[in-house]
């Protein structure tokens, strides 16, 4: 192939790329809450990659993935390294995300006409709770085997469809080795769907525009994102990394739970059976109603109301800089999901 038909091929990459990461025009007055999207990006490719070198040495069985995983932190090559990469990676890909959506919320980025932005952006947060819980199952400890078994379990209150829904969980009568290979598979396969839906996410975003601190109309008063969007990007980048580099060197196992590094033992329950950090507000939603059935719907509605706030967010003004109730309540729930991380750091 000659270079003129090699650039003739390349011109439309090239102009995408460009479109998209140098002369993408953005609000002159976005502050570093909007860094937090662009840092989810690069968690995910960070959580993609090492799950891959984690994949080649993993077995998906029930007598040898705690085994397996022993052996990739004390005999593979730095395996330490990339599996404790890959579970601080995860809290860290929740804590931005979380953020990202703090910050959509706070300044209105989900009403019109970014409706069906906020809405993939919510189908990104569901699949990367399933894609995380199903990787908490992986190590085969004893706080993974119980997890799995009370979190499976939640579906049988669900009337008629229940039971057949756990018994496709599991892939039998109990959580087992067919329920191992089956959440191994999919913990595998939904990033890249999850790549995939952030692509959507991003394109719609960039079709319809960024929004900015003031939730007004932003089509004046625009400035490329190269260079200065991009190195204030940088910063965030840097800083962040930081952050998550001495957790994964100083302190790795902060953010999980010592019984998993015991050996899942269906006759051995735990005194505390307690999610990640991350699934904490939804189940404390969960414990918070006695009636079962209850429960598990008003954890999901508390996930899946969010897609419906472009249509029941309906102010004139969007950013709760101009709105001193809304500001309140926000700020009310922050505080609520910081208390209930310290009451489990205190509980366990």
């Amino acid at each position: 192939m000659s270079s003129t038909s090699l650039r003739i091929l390349n011109r439309p990459i090239v102009n995408i790329l460009n479109d998209h990461l140098i002369d993408y025009p953005t609000p002159i007055n976005i502050n570093y809450m909007w860094n937090f999207g662009s840092l989810a990006g690069i968690f995910l490719g960070v959580q993609i990659l090492t799950g891959i070198f984690l994949a080649m040495h993993y077995t998906p069985h029930v007598d040898l993935a705690f085994l397996s995983v022993e052996h990739i932190m004390r005999d593979v090559n730095n395996g330490w390294l990339i599996r404790y990469l890959h579970a601080n990676g995860a809290s860290m890909f929740f804590l931005v995300v979380y953020v990202h959506v703090g910050r959509g919320i706070y300044y209105g980025s989900y009403q019109k006409p970014r409706e069906f932005v906020w809405m993939v952006g919510v189908v990104v947060l569901i699949l990367m709770m399933a894609t995380a819980f199903m990787g908490y199952v992986l190590p085969w400890g004893q706080m993974s085997f119980w997890a799995a078994t009370v979190i499976t379990n939640l579906f049988s209150a669900f009337p008629i469809v229940g039971e057949p829904i756990v018994a496709w969980l599991w892939g039998g009568f109990s959580v087992d080795n067919a329920t191992l290979n089956r959440f191994f598979s999919f913990h595998y396969l939904l990033p890249f769907l999850i790549a995939g839906a952030v692509v959507v996410h991003i394109a719609v975003l960039h079709q319809q525009g960024s929004n900015n601190p003031l939730g007004i109309n932003g089509n004046v008063d625009k400035i490329p994102f190269y260079p200065y969007l991009i190195f204030k990007d940088l910063f965030s980048w840097v800083a962040f990394f930081v952050m998550y580099i001495a957790f994964v060197c100083f302190a790795p196992n902060y953010l999980g739970h010592s019984d998993n590094y015991i050996e899942a033992n269906a006759m051995v329950t735990p005194a505390h059976i307690v999610p990640e950090w991350y699934f904490l507000p939804f189940y404390a939603i969960l414990r918070s109603i006695p009636h079962k059935l209850g429960g598990v719907i008003a954890m999901f509605a508390a996930l899946l109301i969010l897609l419906a706030l472009p249509y029941t967010g309906t102010s004139e003004v969007r950013s709760s800089s101009f709105r001193p109730l809304h500001r309140i309540i926000f700020w009310i729930l922050v505080l609520d999901l910081l208390c209930i991380r310290l009451d489990w750091r205190m509980c366990s």
